[in-house]
């Protein structure tokens, strides 16, 4: 117990303000849709399939590369552009909001922090690594905290700065919070290490994820608005969320859309054109694994996309625990030791001194 709880602490000093940052740009993201205030960004969805046709042919004609489509979190439509600039676009389509550099807006920034530490995908295999960290905390310190569980008392924060008051919040305050971390960080490192998620899903079926089919370029101006028409005309009942525009030759235009039964907010079903609007294939989720469907659900489930108000509330909580743990955690193990040390070269200054 005693080498357990050892790894314990200086693992969270060394990695205590990494998952700080995690849980709190995490928590910011879940309520996006809330404090993202533009003109239009509170609209209903009115998904009229000429209008966003218009829409999406001329931003694919002026350089965008990516299109995702309004929905009930931010009404607006979120054109990409190579370099990270964009725009938002009502949905009559009035350009409100342009920017050249995701610097510009904060949620592309704190969601590029979150997901790859301003590091691509150096950055997102460290965070990746954060979680299964933290996966260890949650197990480890659940087994810590059974030793001394007769000395359970809650409090949302340490009624005193000292270590001791640090060690028992963490100790309680974590057991409390260990259902709901163990939840986000299940769900997060399933989505960084997708090859090991889907490894260990496999006896509930294969996941296929086949790569877009290759097509030729075609010169010219694409239909892109027949292309959104005959995605619509396979799959009624689905919504329109995205559409990727190829960024080299031989790629095909993808139009995604989510379907009812679907969790993930751009939904999984795939449509792939060529240049001419031709259709080349469908990935339809309808006829996938159970595998597939569970693996499809960690998203959702993460970023509280799901669920309602009760699960966004409790990613919430588990988002801002997390940070104050994180916290508590760095700042007991550092700073404590620093004092620690002053305090021992003061002695013998006061001893020479008395002497």
């Amino acid at each position: 117990m005693k080498l357990l709880s050892i790894l314990h602490r200086w693992s969270g000093g060394f990695l205590g303000l990494l998952l700080a940052i995690l849980g709190l740009s995490g928590t910011i993201l879940v309520w996006e849709g809330e404090w993202v205030s533009l003109p239009g960004a509170n609209a209903p969805v009115a998904e009229q399939v000429e209008t966003i046709g218009r829409i999406a042919t001329r931003e694919a004609s002026t350089g965008a590369t990516r299109l995702t489509f309004a929905s009930e979190e931010i009404g607006l439509h979120h054109i990409q552009r190579e370099g990270g600039g964009g725009s938002y676009v009502a949905q009559d389509g009035t350009v409100v909001a342009s920017w050249s550099s995701q610097w510009e807006r904060p949620e592309l920034w704190i969601f590029d922090l979150h997901h790859h530490l301003f590091a691509r995908h150096e950055g997102e295999l460290a965070a990746g690594w954060a979680g299964v960290f933290g996966l260890v905390f949650v197990m480890t310190g659940t087994i810590l905290w059974l030793r001394s569980r007769h000395r359970f008392r809650w409090s949302l924060l340490p009624r005193q700065l000292k270590p001791g008051e640090i060690v028992s919040h963490h100790r309680d305050f974590g057991i409390v919070l260990a259902p709901l971390l163990l939840v986000s960080f299940l769900t997060g490192t399933g989505m960084v290490f997708d090859d090991a998620a889907k490894w260990l899903l496999s006896p509930l079926g294969k996941i296929e994820q086949g790569k877009p089919p290759e097509t030729e370029t075609v010169q010219g101006v694409a239909p892109v608005a027949l292309m959104l028409a005959e995605a619509k005309s396979q799959f009624p009942d689905a919504a329109l969320r995205r559409l990727t525009i190829p960024s080299r030759p031989g790629q095909p235009w993808s139009v995604r859309m989510r379907q009812p039964f679907e969790w993930t907010p751009n939904g999984r079903t795939a449509l792939y054109f060529d240049g001419r609007g031709k259709l080349l294939r469908i990935d339809n989720p309808a006829s996938a694994s159970q595998a597939s469907s569970i693996f499809e659900k960690l998203y959702p489930v993460h970023s509280g996309k799901v669920g309602g108000l009760g699960w966004k509330l409790q990613m919430t909580l588990s988002g801002l625990g997390l940070t104050l743990l994180g916290l508590l955690a760095t700042w007991s193990f550092w700073f404590r030791k620093v004092k620690r040390k002053s305090a021992r070269r003061a002695q013998p200054s006061l001893v020479a001194e008395a002497g």
